[in-house]
């Protein structure tokens, strides 16, 4: 009986070890998995962060109507927008676009800007060299700050692509700063 047992627990053992091993194993592949999916989806925009070498020549042949959306996520109190709305950029043309926050709050607060590029695709076509949606932003209390994003379209965007969406969210990310 107490062979048994010892057989038991050796058994329960290894199972754990295995199951600790894989656990291990998955949180290590979650990383490129994440970054995976959100080059799929355009979610955060992380194919925009990578180094990318400015382009040389522009393809005046075409242009593509790009649209920016800003949207304050909740009851933060902060404005945001950008003063143009609406660009045609020719791919491989680089573009500066200002935005503007105001923090209508008396207190210091951070946002954490959000990029979503539509459609999904378009994610891999727009370059950004340069963008306050990289960093968290701080703002003291009634103040307000001026913010751009410097950015090119891949001249290899299929032919179909007509029109690409940057939608930028702001988040409240006052208590993830004091952390």
């Amino acid at each position: 009986m107490l062979n048994a047992t010892k057989k038991s627990n050796v058994r329960l053992a290894a199972i754990l070890l295995t199951t600790a091993f894989g656990m291990l194993l998955f949180a290590f592949a979650m990383v490129p998995l994440y970054d995976a999916f959100c080059e799929m989806t355009g979610i955060n925009n992380k194919g925009g962060r990578v180094r990318v070498e400015m382009p040389t020549e522009v393809d005046t042949s075409r242009s593509i109507k790009v649209k920016f959306i800003t949207h304050v996520h909740g009851d933060m109190p902060w404005e945001f927008y950008t003063a143009e709305n609406t660009l045609e950029v020719h791919p491989g043309e680089v573009k500066k676009v200002l935005f503007y926050t105001k923090n209508n709050a008396a207190s210091d607060m951070s946002g954490q800007f959000v990029a979503t590029i539509s459609p999904g695709q378009g994610t891999r076509y727009v370059k950004k060299t340069e963008c306050f949606s990289f960093n968290r932003q701080f703002i003291d209390g009634l103040d307000e700050k001026e913010m751009s994003v410097v950015f090119f379209i891949d001249k290899d965007i299929p032919d179909d692509v007509e029109e690409l969406i940057l939608f930028y969210t702001l988040f409240d990310d006052t208590l993830g700063a004091k952390t």
